[in-house]
């Protein structure tokens, strides 16, 4: 079907419109009809999954819509995926009805406006990553602050207010810098906001590019977010609810990284060259930093938002990497992070509904009252720390691998340091399993706590099937991303040859020397990039 993306993106929309005329009090038929649209939303998508071509000879974007939108500005309505999108995509299908579903006992009041409020956000986070057009994605990355500015706003903790304007502040902001970035573009070098014929026509070079890069690194950096720009996230996703969270760390954190992958890096490679080495060193320093703030948290919530910015910091590492393991790395870190973490979301939610509080210092020992809960939490938290067999242990070791084999000045030193997130990861996450489901009761409000309800079984079980299908069979998650990292590797290696011409006798920097990404996940030894 011609216009399937156009109708998966904006289905949330429409249904988020249906709901508007429903009575407020109809409160089961809100949730019921969320519901629906979400899931029929996901079956669709699957439709993406099933059409989507990943062999090398096919075309870069799939599933193409072009259209007018306001052709005297040269703004139109073009859309599409590549894998990487693609992989993304079918991640926010998937999350949303698990959230809305999530919701039906969290959410009491205002539940009709709840509803309108995640339909919306679906459909800016889908528009986003199908955007190609520069304005168009403009226009999705914007709309997707105004519902979850309402979620965190109305819906959220006691410090609801400081935690939202902090977070619309700051994405806001360096979103304005984009913005600015994109007009440059179209006036002076593309001719048209158009994101491939951008691509192929820009021009920019020297200080130029540098600044053009900068301001969308800097926007995709706080969404990200990354070190030092990551203060809002603990805040918001501490005082957001729980279905908030879910969709703040499971997607609206991965639009950074993929914005990174999309347009900062193809549009500006060599200003990418030029800032890699420190954009590199903040990934690293954002995986140890966020680690150890890990270990000093009290609050399970929180433990987890910082987390975070450890994960993340991986995939910003293997961003850099710039070899075909460390990106398809960071792509696969990127879904797994949404599982993973958003599952964590999801079973910290579940326990605070049984005792009102995520201080870790008030449970203990409820592993006898919930065991399958607490089962579903070891689970999942093994997947957060990467462990063999699982889904995390892909992604970090496909990073680590592929910058040890890059071409970054000292690059065994960034994958070592990076590796001790690992080992800290396993420290703060057990520890906080332990003083939540082991040990001594301290409460007697713990020695009645319910076990998962049925409901939250259908919730909890996909995420889990997820982080083990991912783990013990990735190929079928890795195959869709392999043409977009090979294009990539290759535009980089043109612009290095270009600076070589420019510079007779500079080293080479980037390491992309490759074979293709197929041959370099099946030569032994992971010897697909030229050391």
């Amino acid at each position: 079907m011609n216009n399937l993306l156009s109708i998966i993106v904006f289905l949330p929309l429409f249904g988020a419109l249906g709901l508007a005329f429903f009575p407020a009090a109809e409160v089961k038929q809100h949730r019921v009809l969320a519901l629906l649209v979400s899931l029929v939303t996901f079956l669709l998508s699957l439709g993406l999954w099933v059409g989507f071509d990943a062999s090398p000879g096919a075309a870069e974007f799939q599933f193409e819509i072009v259209a007018p939108w306001v052709p005297s500005l040269g703004i139109g309505y073009h859309v599409g995926l590549d894998g990487v999108a693609l992989l993304l995509t079918l991640l926010t299908t998937a999350l949303t009805p698990l959230v809305v579903l999530s919701t039906f006992q969290a959410v009491q009041d205002r539940v009709k406006e709840f509803m309108i409020a995640v339909l919306v956000l679906e459909t800016a986070m889908l528009g986003s990553f199908a955007a190609l057009d520069l304005v168009l994605f403009y226009v999705f990355w914007e709309t997707m602050l105004i519902p979850m500015y309402l979620l965190i706003g109305i819906w959220g903790s006691e410090n609801r207010l400081y935690a939202t304007v902090k977070f619309f502040v700051y994405t806001f902001v360096a979103s304005v810098l984009m913005l600015v970035a994109i007009l440059y573009v179209r006036a002076h070098d593309g001719g048209s906001f158009d994101y491939l014929a951008a691509r192929n026509a820009l021009q920019a070079s020297g200080s130029a590019q540098r600044w053009l890069f900068l301001a969308f690194a800097v926007a995709f950096a706080v969404k990200v977010p990354m070190f030092p720009l990551h203060t809002w996230l603990p805040d918001a996703h501490t005082e957001a609810p729980t279905a908030g969270s879910v969709i703040l760390a499971g997607v609206l954190l991965k639009m950074g990284t993929f914005g990174f992958f999309r347009y900062a890096l193809p549009l500006f490679p060599e200003a990418a060259l030029h800032y890699r080495p420190i954009i590199a060193t903040l990934a690293v320093v954002g995986i140890v930093y966020g680690a150890l703030m890990c270990i000093v948290q009290k609050d399970m919530k929180r433990l987890v938002a910082y987390s975070s910015v450890s994960h993340l910091g991986f995939v910003m590492l293997g961003l850099m990497a710039l070899t075909a393991e460390g990106l398809t790395g960071g792509v696969y870190q990127m879904l797994n992070h949404g599982v993973s973490t958003g599952g964590l979301f999801l079973l910290v939610g579940m326990l605070y509904e049984r005792r009102h509080t995520r201080l870790i210092s008030e449970y203990g020992g409820i592993a006898k009252q919930v065991p399958w809960l607490a089962t579903a939490f070891l689970v999942v938290t093994l997947s957060s720390i990467g462990l063999p067999g699982t889904n995390g242990f892909v992604g970090e070791f496909l990073i680590l691998s592929g910058t040890w084999l890059g071409k970054l000045h000292r690059a065994p030193w960034y994958a070592a340091v990076g590796a001790t997130g690992v080992i800290l990861g396993a420290v703060y996450m057990l520890w906080m399993v332990e003083k939540v489901f082991f040990g001594r009761i301290v409460s007697a409000a713990n020695r009645h706590l319910p076990d998962l309800s049925a409901r939250e079984v259908v919730v909890i079980a996909p995420l889990i099937v997820l982080i083990v299908v991912m783990g013990l069979a990735p190929q079928p998650f890795l195959d869709p991303a392999r043409p977009a990292v090979d294009r990539l590797l290759a535009r980089f290696q043109t612009a290095e040859q270009q600076l070589q011409n420019v510079q007779p006798g500079r080293p080479p920097s980037t390491g992309t020397e490759t074979p293709g990404l197929a041959a370099a996940l099946t030569a032994p030894g992971l010897e697909g990039t030229v050391r």
